[in-house]
């Protein structure tokens, strides 16, 4: 951020929350159905669950599907009007590419 490299800084907001979104807790489809609110748990904590951690393995998966995901959206901006988005998507993807395959320059 204090480098202000806006590509830098937007592909590693979005990545954070990709990583957010993949430890949290899975959502039982069967218990929302079924709930009645008399049946609710109580007090304090008791709706608290653990959220799921993600190994080194998922982590790397997780970024490589956000870079994969950029340069798939770059690639598919052909039109003249969206350079500039590409370039900024395969910028994301390089720096997202760039933790993971060596020491970051950021």
């Amino acid at each position: 951020m204090r480098a202000r490299d806006k590509a830098a800084v937007s592909a590693l907001r979005s990545t954070l929350a990709a990583l957010d979104n993949a430890e949290a807790v899975p959502v039982d489809e069967a218990a929302l159905r079924g709930a009645a609110l008399e049946h609710a748990p109580v007090g304090v904590g008791a709706t608290e669950a653990a959220r799921r951690e993600l190994s080194e393995h998922g982590v790397v998966a997780v970024v490589r599907a956000e870079a994969a995901e950029r340069l798939e959206v770059a690639a598919q901006l052909t039109a003249p009007a969206h350079a500039e988005r590409a370039a900024q998507l395969r910028a994301e993807a390089a720096v997202l590419l760039g933790f993971l395959d060596g020491p970051a320059t950021v």
